[in-house]
């Protein structure tokens, strides 16, 4: 199975267009007002309109409101749904009752016993990192039986990314800082990365 790539964090256009050459299979659109990768839902719809149909749009959100999650699904500016806050079980079974979406639940993972709060929660995938926005590579030893499948994130670079899978097998890999130069989106690491990815797939596949 293809280890699949989110490109998060996509603030202009030449970014999209950037992203459909490559085909990841998501990209993310960030509504976390202190993040310095912010979009506002209007931009987002204008960027979601040049996406290819052919990639998922995820939209990534801290603590909020599960109305305005659930009005920009319906809007179809996003096809999926990505928590970085305090969002515990209650919350995502509510958020799940509303939208017909995936759910991504993001877990920062400091310590082998935070592997275990990844095993039990309800949403579609989970997302382990270091902290949001923090470009810190994780422990992959941490991560040797997760429990379940993972996307993984947290320093990743067109130069470890293949390290990471072939130690790890992921179901995912997802990128921002890694693939940015003076704190934007960078075309050729962007190409990079997805080529390191698929060369990994390769790589795993001929040797079973």
């Amino acid at each position: 199975m293809s280890t699949k790539i989110k490109f998060c964090g996509l603030t202009r256009a030449r970014d999209i267009e950037a992203a459909n050459r490559l085909m990841p299979e998501f990209i993310g659109f960030v509504f976390v007002p202190n993040s310095k990768r912010c979009v506002s839902p209007d931009l987002a719809d204008v960027f979601r309109r040049m996406l290819d149909p052919g990639i998922s749009a995820v939209g990534v959100f801290m603590n909020d409101e599960p109305s305005f999650i659930v009005e920009l699904v319906k809007a179809g500016i996003i096809d999926a749904v990505q928590l970085h806050g305090g969002e515990d079980r209650n919350y995502i079974s509510k958020l799940k009752a509303k939208i017909d979406r995936p759910v991504i639940k993001s877990f920062r993972i400091r310590t082998a016993d935070d592997i275990e709060r990844v095993k039990n929660c309800p949403a579609d995938y989970v997302l382990l990192d270091t902290g949001a926005d923090s470009g810190k590579q994780l422990d992959w030893s941490m991560l040797t039986d997760p429990g379940r499948q993972f996307i993984l994130a947290g320093g990743l670079t067109p130069e470890n990314v293949g390290i990471a899978i072939e130690r790890i097998r992921p179901f995912g890999v997802d990128v921002s800082s890694g693939i940015e130069t003076g704190g934007y989106k960078d075309a050729a690491k962007m190409t990079d990365f997805a080529e390191a990815v698929r060369n990994a797939d390769r790589q795993t596949e001929v040797r079973g």
